[in-house]
Parts: structure tokens; sequence; C-alpha cells
């Protein structure tokens, strides 16, 4: 498999963070013309195409699905006797090669029906994915699938958790800290906030487990000796049903102070995926493209790699995984066909 690992290491050498996808796309896209597939370039934003290949002349009832963009900074590969290193060697460049690789296996065996949909913009937005799901479907009717690939360590994941991204502000009012009976702390109201939210139940879920928040930017105030006249916090949570409920529950929460205000900056449901007889089965709790291209199939998400690796300054991916996924985005392809 030195053609396998040789190629991971060339796309993981194109630059692709998140905005910069056309390189790596038209690269990829000549791959997989070579290995028999009739190949779209669809943009998502100008400059930013979306990459859509088909094998045969029927209708494509599998589609593998994974992501072009990586996260920031980009990196070149590097290799050992064991694994390859790089940005977006595990997420998610690992992944497509080893897609790309069985593809190529398969219409060597004379299988067609299936198809690559590789989106941009995976890493901030889903850009790409809300731009196919806008456009339609890849196939319509009965028995179609959606393999998503992300990093499960070979683990066919059960679901996905869901999420909820908001921006919460807080207003003061400026005092002198010796005389706090003259002001009014925005930071002590936004923590307070932030206690309180942190202290509900968001749900539980059989399959996902239980609903987490995490507060990721905490920002506001002028100086220590000053009561704080503005301060606001992002804030993240993994769902485990549907997101909606979530967000009306929050802002009836914060609605009720009109010092509190909060925007709005995206969610997306759990998902809930196929799993096929043979595979070792475990929840995911990040999240996907799934929930935004739910016409284009049945969902199942497995890849090679560690999502614990992912977005790191150490991402790498073993050899022995990337072979063990050709092996088994085959399978799946003869299951589900």
């Amino acid at each position: 498999m030195e053609d396998l690992f040789r190629y991971l290491r060339e796309i993981v050498d194109i630059p692709s963070v998140t905005g910069d996808e056309q390189a790596v796309a038209e690269r990829v896209g000549a791959d997989l013309e070579a290995i028999g597939l009739d190949v779209e370039f669809d943009e998502a934003a100008p400059g930013r195409p979306n990459l859509i290949a088909r094998a045969g002349d029927g209708p494509t009832r599998l589609w593998y699905c994974t992501h072009l963009d990586t996260v920031p900074p980009f990196f070149p590969s590097s290799e050992t006797g064991t694994h390859i290193a790089g940005r977006g060697s595990c997420d998610a460049k690992g992944i497509l090669a080893a897609m790309l690789f069985a593809a190529r296996r398969l219409r060597e065996d004379g299988v067609s029906g299936f198809g690559m949909a590789f989106t941009v913009g995976e890493e901030v937005d889903s850009a790409g994915a809300i731009y196919l799901e806008a456009r339609g479907p890849g196939a319509t009717g009965e028995g179609i699938h959606l393999v998503c690939g992300e990093p499960t360590e070979g683990l066919m994941a059960s679901g996905h958790k869901g999420t909820l991204r908001v921006r919460i502000r807080a207003r003061g009012k400026a005092a002198h800290s010796a005389y706090p009976e003259a002001g009014d702390s925005a930071i002590h109201r936004l923590l307070a906030t932030i206690a309180h939210l942190q202290s509900l139940d968001w749900g539980k879920s059989d399959v996902l487990g239980p609903a987490t928040l995490n507060v990721g930017v905490i920002s506001g105030g002028v100086a220590g000796n000053v009561l704080a006249p503005a301060a606001e916090a992002t804030l993240y949570w993994r769902l485990v049903g549907e997101a909606e409920p979530a967000r009306r529950r929050l802002e009836a929460i914060l609605s009720a102070d009109d010092n509190l205000g909060f925007e709005h900056v995206g969610q997306n449901d759990a998902v809930f995926c196929r799993t096929l007889p043979g595979f070792e089965v475990a929840p995911m709790s990040y999240s996907t493209d799934i929930p935004f291209m739910p016409s284009w199939g049945t969902p199942l998400l497995i890849g090679p790699g560690s999502i614990h690796d992912a977005h790191t300054a150490h991402e790498h991916v073993l050899k022995s995984d990337l072979v063990d996924a050709v092996g088994y985005y085959q399978r799946i392809a003869h299951a589900l066909l």
C-alpha cells in the first residue's frame, strides 16, 4: 500500500485551510477521473468547489462523503514506519485517500452505482454541505445511503451529537470597584448566568449520553478596579436531540433579564446512524456534515484516525488504519449496493 501512503502525503502537502480548497479539489478530481469516475465541480462559493463524482451511468445509491478543508495552520506531511503526519492527515485527507483507493478497487471489480461528495467548509460552517442539500439530492427513492468519513478509529458510529452555538452579551454600569453599589458589573451578571446554565439538564440519550456545555470564550471589562460595563461569552452545547427546543429554552431564560442578550451562531440536531453487522459500534460526541445533507441518504459514519489527533500539532493517522479503511469502505459498498 505504499501508493496509498504516497498519495496521502501528496494531498496533505496541498494546503486547503477552509476557504482555500480549490487546489486540492482539482487534484482529487483529476485522480477520480483517472480511475473512471465522472467528475463535476460545483462551487459553493467563488473559488470553493464541492467535488461530485459518480461511478457508472445508472442512479447513484451510495455516496461516500468527507471534506476537503482543514483547520489552520497548515503544516506539511511527514512519515514514519507506522504513521503519516501533517495537517489533514487524520481530518480528513486520510479518509479521502482511503475512499478514493476503495473506489478504484470497486471499479476494478465492476461495481457501479456509487459516488463521492467531497465538500468545502466543514470545519467552519458546513457551507459545502448546505449548498449541496439546497441544490438537491444526489438520488431519490429508497435504499440510498451516505457514508460520511470522519475519524472514528474504525468504529461504526451509532450517531453523533448535535450543536447549539451562541454568544451571550451582558450589559452593566461602570463604577469604581470600591463602591460597587454605584454600578452594575456585567461580568458578575454574565458569570451568574453561565453558572445557572451549567446547572441545568440539557438532555440525556441512551445512545449518545448526556448533553454538554462548554464556555469557549469569555471577555469583558476595562480594568481590575472598575465594575465592567459590558461582557460577553461564546457558549457551545453538544446536544443529544433536536437543537431548536434548546435554543428556545435558552432564549426564554435570557429574555427574563433586560440586561442580557444573545446572538445565535448556529445549530444542528443530533444524528442517529445506520450500522452494519461485523463492525464495532460506538457513539461520537462531535458533529459532521450529516445533519446538513438529510436528502443524500441514510447516514453511516466511519473513518480511520482518532478525533483526539485531529486539529492538533501532532495530527497523524496510522498506516494500518488507512489500509483497514480501504477494506471496510469496499465492504460497505458490497453490503449496501
